[in-house]
């Protein structure tokens, strides 16, 4: 078994250890799909533990020997994003279990978020009363582009926020499958494809991105209305 702990929880390291034995009868499931999220209360704090399901065969070989584990990258773009002032649940630790030889379960651990909205609650909601927040976001995100941060899983439920002395903040979750790189106007605006909502606050949220990077109003209200139809398609 790896153990990757980062240094700041090292009093953690007796609770890590134990995760690969306990997790099936210990903790609270917050998301059970491919992969399983649990909540671990240790120490009077709450924690975070995404257990990744075995990978197909050839995908065991690919993250064993070429690619950097979903985990693994999980566990390392945190202090990234944290550096740059991106905000993201700090990261605990990555646990590795191998059989013959090759990755077998992993998990990843981290500090459980305080913030208790989702971008989930735009689906629904009345244009008005998500209207503050949805430009808050917006410039929250030319912030983020313009830092060389693209999150390729840009979706409602890996974006949480909560209003904070007066001012909306915003943290990511599911971060392993990240870009650090330029982000040009086709690229960001693409990025909103994956959000729930109304095309009227689509259009708020494309013109306050635009405001916010320098960018043409128009040109990116094309851009991410074009990108939402593609994966609207592609999603059948």
């Amino acid at each position: 078994m790896k153990i990757l702990l980062n240094p700041e929880f090292e009093s953690l390291r007796t609770f890590v250890e134990s995760i690969p034995q306990v997790f099936d009868k210990e903790g609270r499931t917050i998301y059970k799909s491919r992969n399983e999220i649990k909540v671990f209360h240790v120490n009077g704090k709450e924690f975070n533990v995404k257990r990744y399901k075995i990978p197909i065969f050839i995908n065991r070989i690919i993250y064993t020997f070429i690619r950097k584990p979903k985990g693994l990258r999980a566990f390392s773009y945190p202090e990234k994003l944290l550096a740059k002032g991106v905000n993201t649940p700090c990261p605990v630790a990555y646990i590795e279990i191998k059989e013959w030889g090759l990755i077998h379960y992993s998990f990843f651990i981290s500090e459980q978020s305080p913030y208790t909205h989702v971008l989930y609650e735009f689906g629904n909601a009345k244009f008005d009363d998500y209207k503050e927040v949805a430009i808050a976001f917006a410039k929250f995100t030319a912030k983020v582009h313009e830092l060389g941060v693209y999150h390729l899983d840009y979706s409602p439920g890996n974006i949480l926020f909560e209003k904070i002395d007066g001012e909306y903040s915003f943290s990511l979750v599911d971060i392993n499958r990240m870009r650090f790189k330029k982000v040009d106007i086709k690229t960001g605006c693409a990025n909103f494809a994956r959000l729930w909502g109304s095309d009227q606050l689509f259009e708020l949220i494309a013109k306050e991105y635009a405001e916010a990077r320098g960018f043409n109003q128009e040109e990116c209200l094309r851009l991410v209305f074009e990108a939402r139809k593609k994966f609207t398609k592609r999603m059948g």
